[in-house]
């Protein structure tokens, strides 16, 4: 689906379904540099049960026209206009990394138009590594290679897919690599400039699910304690074996965890 926000050209996938604004909606928000295929599987699922499903490709990203938006709290902003174009009074918002920010930003800000969200290897503050944020400055290739790297468990490095023929370590970095110059940059950047989570977290009324990789090494589970903390009474799932990128290396099981709250 296309439609126009703010002015700007908005990609969004939905499975080819009309938008019913009577139904209950989630809608998705990819990581830095990623667009909205890294959801496909839990947009498959939700919208044959029942759901409007709105997988987003951001402002400068995927098939989205404009420039990439700087901070998390533009991108919140971004998110409810998105809602009033579509028509829809409150959705559940799922993000994973930069995403789970925007989903806890939305929430905390728009309250009434957050029904739940759930935060997919998310944490507050989400600071980056000085490396990172220098290669992805310069569009150096080296930027996707450690994001990817570090993305995936240390035995997920060696493949193990559940669906045949599927690479995960390659189709990650090709993804990356289809990122428009500067997007990764700002993308990392309003992670790591975001200080508000925390007292974010602590205003939020709305269900909220956390799903972590115990080996994720870019937003490791005991980094989220104070975020845990702050949030009210969140549901904590915590896969085993899995890194940052949870759509492929645990599929199955993050969709098991997300259906408890979407």
């Amino acid at each position: 689906m296309n439609i126009n926000v703010t002015g700007a050209l908005t990609y969004c996938y939905t499975n080819n379904r009309e938008i019913d604004p009577q139904k209950d909606s989630v809608v998705f928000v990819h990581g830095a540099g990623m667009d909205h295929t890294v959801w496909t599987q839990s947009c498959r699922y939700f919208a044959r049960h029942g759901r409007n499903v709105i997988a987003v490709d951001l402002p400068g990203h995927g098939r989205s026209a404009g420039a990439a938006l700087t901070s998390i709290e533009e991108s919140s902003d971004w998110l409810v206009q998105l809602l009033d174009v579509l028509q829809i009074p409150r959705a559940a918002i799922a993000g994973h990394s930069l995403g789970s920010l925007v989903a806890l930003d939305c929430a905390a800000r728009h309250p009434t138009r957050v029904r739940a969200i759930a935060l997919v290897a998310g944490t507050a503050p989400m600071p980056v590594s000085q490396a990172i944020l220098d290669a992805a400055a310069d569009n150096d290739h080296a930027a996707f290679d450690m994001l990817t790297q570090w993305g995936y468990s240390k035995r997920h490095q060696y493949g193990g897919n559940i669906n045949p023929g599927m690479w995960m370590v390659g189709s990650t970095l090709r993804l990356l690599e289809r990122c428009r110059p500067g997007v990764l940059h700002s993308d990392m950047s309003a992670c790591n400039n975001y200080q508000a989570g925390l007292e974010r977290a602590s205003a939020i009324k709305c269900p909220v699910l956390m799903v972590l990789g115990r080996e994720d090494r870019l937003t490791p589970v005991r980094a989220t304690g104070p975020l845990r903390s702050a949030l009210p009474s969140p549901d904590v799932r915590v896969l085993e074996g899995a890194g940052h990128t949870l759509m492929v290396e645990a599929p199955n099981a993050l969709l098991d965890a997300l259906h408890t709250v979407l």
